[in-house]
């Protein structure tokens, strides 16, 4: 599991600033409440991590959406690459216990 850096800092680049919103219904403010969320699951993204490593995390918002988002740690600042609501067959990532 990845540790996330603290204080949590996040940083949106004019590409994916308001692309989730657009796509999935989800708003940049909302994308980041899974991070605060202390039953989220973070997996390495292994088929997406080529030259930075990238991450999958499912948690839940302060509105209790489950949201799958992919993102990446660049100098110890979270970058949201998109978040989306889960589908049936990732509920299990968050529900599993280990």
């Amino acid at each position: 599991m990845k540790t996330l850096p603290e204080p949590l800092a996040f940083v949106w680049d004019r590409g994916n600033s308001r692309k989730n919103e657009q796509k999935h219904k989800v708003s940049d403010h909302e994308a980041e409440e899974p991070f605060f969320d202390k039953k989220r699951k973070i997996f390495t993204d292994h088929l997406h991590s080529g030259k930075e490593e990238r991450f999958r995390m499912v948690g839940k918002t302060k509105n209790h959406r489950l949201l799958f988002v992919a993102f990446t740690i660049r100098k110890g600042i979270v970058r949201i690459i998109s978040a989306r609501d889960i589908n049936k067959k990732e509920v299990y990532l968050y529900e599993k216990t280990a």
